[in-house]
């Protein structure tokens, strides 16, 4: 049974820094599409980040240069590093991981399978 939890989130001011985690279980990350998601109240889920099969990452426009996804796979853990944080970053943010390829899907849920319960990362002004 695949299991992602989260971790990292919290409450930042402005400006600030955040690391979140995504650890991995029943799942190997290595060769794998994984990601990032957000959602605020009364929006729609986007995708922030996204780790390719092959190595490659793609960011949301709102979030690059800013957000830095990377993974370990001897640890089975995708991790976002969060810089720069703005209150429009406010969200619950949750680690979507595929049963392999995302295809042309990186950034939208329909390309993953499997979603973590999420953690809340509040960025105060």
């Amino acid at each position: 049974q695949v299991q992602l939890v989260e971790s990292g989130g919290g409450s930042v001011q402005a400006g600030g820094s955040l690391r979140l985690s995504c650890a991995a279980s029943g799942y190997s990350t290595a060769n794998k599409c994984m990601g990032w998601f957000r959602q605020a109240p009364g929006k729609e889920r986007e995708g922030v980040a996204a780790w390719n099969s092959d190595d490659n990452t793609r960011y949301a426009d709102s979030v690059k240069f800013r957000f830095t996804i990377s993974k370990d796979n001897a640890k089975n853990t995708l991790y976002l590093q969060m810089n720069s944080l703005k209150p429009e970053d406010t969200a619950m943010y949750y680690c979507a991981a595929a049963r392999w390829l995302c295809g042309p899907f990186l950034l939208t849920p329909r390309g993953y399978n499997y979603w973590g319960q999420g953690t809340q990362v509040t960025v105060s002004s």
